[in-house]
């Protein structure tokens, strides 16, 4: 399971009760901690596919070694622990959502924290596995995606800029840095995310960056900077263009 940053905890505090009732939901063997060990969700009352608990994190698509500035023991660690524990972590939320849909004693206002804890999950586990795609390149941009940053931002330094700058922002707590592709708006802009649940409505991501700690605090420790220039220096470009071509497929 993602460790828990102070930034994070405060967050948490502030729901208004919702450490309270998520402890309530998830008691009797059921809660989240734990699930880094490998514990699987029991199954629950059949609801429908929603709540089957069935994701599986997705292999790398990439050798770890073969990074430049970023050690196979962070990436490995990154993967296992911290994606992989989202990906359990969802699976329990969704079972347990599926065994309270039908107890007509358990308050709404219970079963809404549940439902906000799977969206923080569901975003960790798209957006880890959109990171990770988007790693094991040369760091150049190029195809329509380096066409269209230079459309939007002058030109690609440009782009790099503000992308790097919102990335050394969320420094030493959590979040992450989206480019993405705004459908509604027609254009590309560079997206700031606090947790997993700040996506930019009508945003497809094309380049995902991860500014939690756990992303490089152990090759890097506070210098976060450095981290930015090393995943720069790795993004698998092709697939960012990939992501942007199928995006704007069909908009004129």
């Amino acid at each position: 399971m993602e460790q828990v940053s102070r930034r994070q905890a405060f967050g948490v505090m502030a729901g208004a009760g919702t450490g309270v009732a998520m402890a309530n939901i998830l008691s009797s063997g059921s809660a989240l901690a734990g699930i880094g060990a490998g514990e699987t969700p029991s199954p629950g009352p059949v609801v429908g596919a929603a709540f089957s608990g069935k994701h599986q994190p997705k292999p790398l698509s990439f050798k770890p070694s073969q990074l430049r500035g970023l050690s196979s023991h962070l990436i490995e660690s990154h993967w296992e622990n911290n994606y992989s524990g989202a990906v359990k972590a969802l699976n329990v939320v969704e079972v347990k959502l599926g065994s309270l849909l039908r107890d007509k004693d358990l308050a709404p206002y219970m079963y809404a924290d549940l439902k906000r804890e799977q969206l923080l999950r569901i975003g960790s586990v798209v957006l880890h596995d959109l990171y990770f795609e988007n790693l094991g390149g040369d760091g150049k941009p190029a195809g329509d995606i380096a066409a269209a940053l230079t459309t939007w931002f002058s030109d690609l330094s440009t782009w790099d800029s503000e992308f790097r700058k919102i990335g050394n922002g969320l420094a030493g707590g959590s979040g992450w840095v989206v480019l993405g592709y705004n459908a509604h708006l027609k254009q590309l802009t560079n997206n700031w995310a606090w947790d997993h649940a700040h996506n930019a409505a009508g945003a497809t991501p094309l380049l995902v960056m991860d500014m939690y700690e756990h992303a490089y605090h152990m090759d890097y420790g506070a210098a976060a900077a450095k981290y930015v220039d090393a995943f720069m220096a790795n993004v698998k470009w092709d697939v960012v263009n990939d992501r942007y071509v199928t995006a704007t497929k069909g908009i004129s």
